[in-house]
């Protein structure tokens, strides 16, 4: 009896391509800064027990893509449709990202005679971007050839990305880290702080991270006496308030006309930098009595007001009558579940997580003015998740023919579309169709790692064959084809567009959707200013590179001669 018989049961194959690919042993083995990460661990996996035999069902690996894709277009949603709408200046580095790996791609497939679905492993693989798979597979099966071609282009697919995805990751992370400064002649980390300035840092931004950013202090009334507290506020643009006053041994709360006297004590809240600025309007500090504070909340409210977008977040307080921002403060913004630098000049986006500190009856009237609360708890609308793969399911058998073309969305294709509408929705009117960040990323990690280890052990011994005809040109090609739209975003950001460095580099990170990269950059940085051009680029590249699937797989059959 073979000893590892018990291996071709698939649903063991699985979870041990699963456990292992995502897991400590291969999933987390590191090579110098970088991970190989669970989508590569998990295909390494796959590829090997593939030479067993074993495989799964067509629809487990259909299910599990079109979970994956919907809710990579249901997190993206919110912050694609915000950037189209705004003129998506920051659209041009997905664009060069999909052009420049495209041409490349087609002239492997002219000099090394590449079939459909190595090319497109190929181009997935070097962008790093799993969902092509996916998209490419769908446009093989569509090919009407013979069901041992059609297999074979599906084995290709997995071991030409294979080749190419560690390549084609490690290259890019040491691209933005390591060479694009160099080529800049710049310093991440005197540029990142010098941007975080610029922002508006020193002007109420966040302080050392081990210091509580909001504080109280209390102060002798000083020269403050007979002016009113609209009149302190207003001068220190609202980035102060007075939230009572000692007068006489007795706490007395404090509006916009009261009036300060000689021998007051005033108490003052905001952001230590700011609130250490305004003292100097003041008399000496006092040490602040027990008692006296006043009970504040943290609430997060998702940006949906029109008038807000594109604006500053210090410009939220022109939206607002004074009475109904006072003592109001952003603590945080979240964009696509990643920190931003939450300063005064940090450009808001529709979408936006906005983290409000301050008293609670104030926030909660500042709430509705500014979107919806991001609704508490954990837990999914499935009823939501399951409508909105139907429709996706829908949308890709819609078809229609352009001249001799009959063109289709494909499973992928409509998923991903479905997706960014739900997500989009989801964003508007937060308390219908929740799906919390953590289950969306389980969502995509599951999807996508079961996909993933269906299409390894597909592949099985076809795998090899490929290896042994192109293993040593695919690693150069990987590279060549991950550096080369990079370093053109690079020219084109710097010389043309004059982009700020750090937000540059974030926006080449997004293009390639390389989460290792953007990590890497923000340790370099010292803060999270590269995550404002990660977001928006990463959000509109993984539209776009899942869409160009099926275009490189006619592509190649075309230009490669493949029948």
């Amino acid at each position: 009896m073979n000893p590892l018989a018990f291996l071709s049961d698939p649903v063991l194959a699985l979870f041990l391509c699963l456990g292992l690919g995502l897991g400590h042993l291969i999933g987390r083995l590191q090579i110098g800064p970088v991970s190989v990460g669970g989508v590569c661990g998990t295909l390494f996996v796959a590829l090997a027990l593939g030479q067993l035999g074993v495989r799964l069902p067509d629809e487990l690996k259909n299910a599990a893509f079109a979970l994956f894709i919907y809710s990579l277009g249901f997190t993206a949603g919110p912050q694609f449709f915000s950037n189209i709408r705004g003129g998506a200046r920051y659209t041009v580095f997905p664009v060069i990202e999909v052009l420049v790996a495209l041409a490349l791609t087609m002239v492997a497939v002219a000099a090394l005679k590449l079939d459909p679905g190595t090319a497109a492993g190929l181009f997935a693989g070097s962008a790093t971007e799993s969902a092509v798979l996916g998209t490419a597979s769908e446009a093989i099966t569509k090919l009407a050839l013979p069901p041992d071609q059609t297999a074979g282009m599906l084995a290709n697919i997995a071991t030409a990305y294979s080749l190419t995805y560690l390549f084609g990751l490690i290259s890019i992370v040491i691209f933005v880290t390591q060479v694009a400064p160099a080529l800049l002649r710049k310093s991440v980390t005197v540029e990142a702080k010098a941007l975080a300035d610029r922002l508006g840092a020193g002007e109420g931004g966040p302080d050392d991270g081990a210091l509580p950013v909001i504080v109280e202090r209390a102060f002798e009334v000083g020269g403050l006496a007979g002016k009113s507290a609209r009149e302190f506020e207003e001068l220190r643009h609202w980035t102060v308030v007075v939230h009572a006053v000692q007068r006489a041994g007795r706490i007395m709360h404090v509006d916009l006309s009261f009036r300060f006297e000689p021998g007051d004590i005033v108490l003052l809240r905001g952001r230590r930098s700011t609130l250490i600025a305004a003292s100097r309007m003041l008399g000496p500090e006092v040490l602040l009595s027990e008692g006296t504070g006043f009970q504040v909340i943290s609430h997060e409210v998702v940006l949906s007001r029109d008038e807000a977008f594109g604006r500053e977040s210090r410009e939220l307080r022109s939206l607002v009558a004074p009475e109904d921002q006072r003592g109001i403060f952003i603590t945080g913004i979240k964009r696509m579940g990643h920190e931003i630098p939450a300063l005064p000049k940090t450009i808001l986006q529709e979408g936006d997580v906005l983290t409000l500190y301050g008293p609670q009856d104030s926030v909660m009237r500042a709430v509705p003015i500014l979107g919806e609360s991001l609704p508490p708890g954990d837990n999914t609308d499935f009823v939501y998740l399951g409508a909105g793969i139907v429709l996706g399911l829908l949308i890709g058998h819609l078809s229609f023919k352009m001249g001799a073309l009959e063109l289709t969305l494909g499973l992928g294709g409509g998923a991903l579309l479905s997706g960014l509408l739900f997500g989009w929705l989801n964003m508007r009117r937060p308390r219908h169709g929740a799906m919390p960040d953590a289950a969306a990323h389980f969502a995509k990690d599951f999807g996508l790692a079961t996909f993933i280890a269906a299409i390894g052990l597909g592949a099985g011994p076809d795998a090899i064959k490929l290896m042994k005809e192109y293993g040593l040109v695919f690693p150069v090609l990987g590279v060549l084809l991950s550096v080369a739209p990079a370093f053109v975003s690079l020219l084109v950001g710097a010389k043309l567009m004059r982009i700020p460095m750090p937000i540059l580099l974030g926006a080449i990170a997004g293009q390639h959707c390389s989460t290792p990269a953007i990590s890497a950059l923000v340790n370099i940085a010292g803060n999270t200013t590269p995550v404002i051009g990660y977001t928006v680029t990463y959000a509109i590249a993984n539209v776009l590179l899942p869409l160009t699937g099926p275009i490189v797989v006619n592509l190649a059959r075309a230009i490669g001669g493949s029948p």
